[in-house]
């Protein structure tokens, strides 16, 4: 008999009771059902409207569950950030995947041969000569492995640097017997979060110009791209104008974070995309007039931004600062006399990606109620 997780012994018996979400234990990673749902399908249907294949990162939510209904919603397959994210989403049923990072290292590539051999539509990208070849003696004529290009945007992370190493590297995958040439792909993570949509706008207009001129060198070497895909929740509006990409890589539209819900993801009007990403925590201690203290710190949230918004169950105003690994302070004026221990506070994720990656399952609510716990399936596949 397997064993249940932590999550499911604590809260199982919750599930389809109403007001059961105040009955969690907490911190607890909180997921919206009905908002995942609708960002889902709204990026679905504006993907399938323009032509443009779909193919989320998973580095996003780390869950088979989401990629499911992702895939079920029209997405070609799912991104992965990892190799280890990679299998357990094979693991789960979801093909189509596509590694946004290099892999390397001998015993490295021998999973990912593995994986190849057990999964349909597996592809990895590449930015060095060395690379392809140690990918191109792994691999089999018999299943061959798909191989996209990987361009810089300028950040000097991964990726070609010109566009001569981009037709080169190319030709070279093109020419191996056990890979099969898939395309280019170019991520400007740097641009997703410029929060004025004029100035993003600006800067991914020039980044798509030097991608086009790249497209055509490849194109007059005969290399052709078969698929350009990139893109991310801060440009695909922009990327549908300019019609470039042929792929999008979104991923965190399905939780929107603090960071994104900053920037402006159309020209006007509010975001096609709502928050359903939150974590709630309750208070411990309300022994002072302007502040009251959470059971959420620094080991509920990732601390790469700004804290937390309050989202609810505190006055308008109220913010957050960490005290500590285990705990927050929610503060405002008086709200030491309007909140009490056990009341329960709502708080927005700063930065999804790792804040997801602290905890194990997702607490599925409707309303008030919990629908279902959701393991986070690729918790720590780092490797």
């Amino acid at each position: 008999m397997t064993a249940l997780s932590d999550d499911r012994r604590l809260h199982g018996h919750l599930i389809g009771q109403q007001g059961s979400r105040r009955a969690l234990n907490t911190p607890v990673l909180v997921l919206d059902l009905d908002v995942l749902d609708r960002n889902i399908a709204t990026m679905a249907e504006l993907a399938a409207k323009a032509g443009i294949r779909l193919r989320p990162h998973a580095k996003t939510h780390k869950s088979v569950d989401v990629a499911r209904r992702q895939v079920a919603a029209g997405a070609v397959g799912l991104c992965c950030a990892k190799l280890g994210e990679a299998e357990v989403l094979a693991e789960g049923g979801i093909e189509g995947l596509h590694i946004t990072s290099p892999v390397v290292s001998g015993p490295a590539i021998a999973r990912l041969m593995a994986l190849n051999a057990r999964t349909e539509r597996l592809s990895v990208v590449a930015d060095h000569p060395d690379n392809v070849a140690a990918l191109a003696a792994a691999a089999s004529p018999e299943r061959p492995l798909g191989v996209f290009v990987d361009i810089d945007p300028g950040i000097r992370r991964t990726g070609v640097v010109s566009d001569e190493a981009a037709v080169a590297l190319a030709r070279q995958i093109a020419e191996a017997p056990g890979l099969t040439y898939e395309g280019v792909q170019k991520y400007c993570g740097r641009e997703q979060h410029i929060e004025a949509y004029d100035e993003r706008r600006e800067a991914i207009v020039a980044q798509t110009e030097a991608l086009r001129v790249t497209i055509e060198a490849l194109a007059a070497a005969g290399l052709a791209p078969p698929v350009v895909t990139g893109g991310g929740t801060g440009t695909h509006r922009i990327d549908l104008e300019l019609g470039v990409f042929t792929e999008w890589q979104v991923g965190s539209y399905v939780f929107m974070d603090d960071q994104y819900a900053a920037c402006a993801l159309t020209a006007d009007g509010p975001s096609p995309y709502g928050r359903s990403l939150f974590v709630d925590a309750r208070v411990v201690s309300a022994n002072h007039t302007a502040l009251v203290t959470v059971d959420a710190g620094f080991k509920a949230f990732s601390t790469d931004a700004a804290p937390p918004q309050v989202v609810a169950g505190a006055p308008e105003g109220a913010r957050f600062a960490f005290m500590g690994d285990e705990q927050g302070a929610v503060i405002a004026p008086g709200i030491g006399e309007t909140l009490a221990i056990a009341d329960l506070v709502t708080l927005a994720v700063p930065h999804c990606d790792p804040t997801v990656n602290l905890y194990d399952s997702y607490h599925v609510v409707t309303g008030d109620a919990l629908a279902d716990i959701w393991p986070v399936s690729a918790r720590g596949r780092s490797r």
